[in-house]
């Protein structure tokens, strides 16, 4: 007599929260500084974010004397001119970051195109992106931008602009080298067999395939934004008062450092801490992605 054999159960372990993340997310939370550093980037975001909604009064108010010391009702104590000191910090923080932003996002938006192109198609097209990149490289980042801020004047979108064009070359040596490296490899060149268009190689096989190297320079270049948009400021050629800027906070009121340092305290220490836990973050994804590479992308 034969018994039937018992079926056999497979069991799938159901997936995780973290499973369903992008693999550059569950990098960064896999490592501890890269978690440190997250948690440090969204609190100072969050803080941009909410700050005008639940700032005591207006950034440009006078509520008492200049520099008055820190107290139950004004934690920062006043600026220069007897403005709260907290308001100005919980206003001041979206424009820096904002201007920021932007201004890196529009530098990776233009770099990267030119940089495949000349990666990829070689030739005088080459020569002619990086003898470009070259001369603009040549000059130091910040007269650059001092330049460019003479000429156009000052503001935000022109400080934007200005520090995408110091980006921009930078951006396009590093993307011009992944292209060509990633043109030799077999995907591309069995693309380039197929009859492919330059188009869709450039969108299908390179692009997709340069972001390891694309994230981890784009929190080097957020970082150094948030610095540079800071000092802009803090030189009077920012947004013009009174606009708030934890940059232009630093300037206006160095005079009372000894006297009243929250108001200038706060704000460096928090452009400070959001600065390192870009750092930290950019240092987790080089580490979780890698630089494994494939077909149609990674």
């Amino acid at each position: 007599m034969t018994t039937a054999a018992s079926p056999t159960i497979v069991t799938t372990r159901r997936p995780r929260l973290v499973d369903k993340l992008p693999r550059t997310l569950r990098g960064v939370l896999a490592s501890s500084s890269g978690r440190i550093g997250l948690v440090l980037v969204v609190m100072v975001v969050l803080l941009a974010i909410i700050g005008p909604f639940v700032a005591p009064h207006s950034p440009s108010e006078i509520i008492g004397t200049p520099f008055a010391k820190a107290s139950h009702s004004e934690p920062l104590g006043t600026d220069f001119l007897g403005r709260d000191g907290l308001s100005r910090f919980l206003v001041g923080g979206g424009t820096l970051l904002v201007g920021a932003l932007l201004a890196t996002v529009l530098a990776y938006l233009v770099g990267i195109p030119i940089g495949m192109a000349a990666g990829y198609r070689r030739g005088a097209v080459d020569l002619a992106t990086v003898g470009v990149s070259d001369l603009i490289i040549a000059f130091p980042p910040i007269v650059f931008i001092l330049v460019l801020l003479a000429g156009a004047g000052s503001g935000l979108g022109v400080v934007v602009v200005a520090i995408a064009a110091v980006y921009v070359p930078r951006i396009v040596r590093i993307v011009r080298a992944v292209t060509m490296e990633l043109s030799t490899r077999e995907f591309v060149e069995a693309a380039v067999a197929r009859g492919e268009s330059v188009r869709s190689i450039l969108w299908h096989d390179i692009l997709r395939n340069i972001w390891t190297p694309v994230l981890a320079d784009f929190g080097i270049r957020l970082t150094g934004a948030v610095i540079v948009v800071s000092s802009i400021s803090y030189l009077g050629l920012g947004p013009p008062p009174p606009a708030a800027n934890w940059g232009l906070m630093i300037s206006e009121n160095r005079l009372g450092a000894l006297t009243q340092p929250w108001v200038i305290i706060v704000p460096a220490v928090t452009i400070a801490v959001f600065a390192i836990g870009v750092n930290l973050v950019a240092d987790a994804v080089a580490r979780s992605v890698g630089r494994s590479v494939n077909s149609r992308g990674v």
